[in-house]
C-alpha cells in the first residue's frame, strides 16, 4: 500500500502519468541510447545525478514503460545503480526489480480499469502496457 501512496503522492505533485514528464520535473535525465538488443534500460545514480537510460530502438509505448519502471528505481531506490533492464524482468523474482514493476504499474494503470474493461488484454490495449504489467497491477483485486 505504502508504493501506491507514494505514486499518487508524486502524481498529484506534478499534475501527470506521463513518466517522461516526471523524470523531468524531478530533475531526472532521460537518455535514449543505442542499446543492446537485450537491454531495454537502467537507472544510474552518479555524484548526485540522476539519470535513465532507454533502448532507443523500443516502440514509444513500450519505451514509456521502461521510463516509468526506471522511474520507479530513482524513486524508490535512489542511491541504487541497477543493472540493466532485460527484456524478462517483468517477471523478476529481484525485490527492487518487482517494486520499480509495482511502481511502473501503478503510475501507468489507472484502478478504474478493472471496472471499465472485460479482461487484462483489454486493459493492456487500452493503456499501452504489457500484459505482465496488468497482470502485476490485479494481482492485489484478484
Amino acid at each position: 500500500m505504502w508504493l501506491k501512496a507514494k505514486v499518487h503522492e508524486l502524481v498529484n505533485k506534478h499534475k501527470t502519468f506521463n513518466p517522461f514528464e516526471i523524470a523531468s520535473q524531478k530533475n531526472i535525465h532521460v537518455i535514449k541510447w543505442d542499446l543492446h538488443e537485450q537491454i531495454n534500460g537502467y537507472y544510474k545514480y552518479d555524484r548526485r545525478n540522476r539519470y535513465i537510460v532507454i533502448n532507443c530502438n523500443l516502440d514509444d509505448d513500450f519505451q514509456r514503460v521502461v521510463c516509468a519502471h526506471e522511474l520507479g528505481h530513482a524513486i524508490l531506490h535512489t542511491r541504487v545503480n541497477t543493472p540493466f533492464m532485460q527484456k524478462n524482468t517483468l517477471l523478476s523474482v529481484n525485490k527492487i526489480e518487482r517494486e520499480a514493476n509495482r511502481f511502473a504499474a501503478e503510475l501507468l494503470i489507472p484502478d478504474d480499469c478493472f471496472i471499465e474493461y472485460n479482461n487484462i488484454f483489454d486493459i493492456a490495449s487500452a493503456y499501452q502496457v504489457p500484459v505482465e504489467l496488468v497482470k502485476l497491477k490485479c494481482k492485489k483485486y484478484f
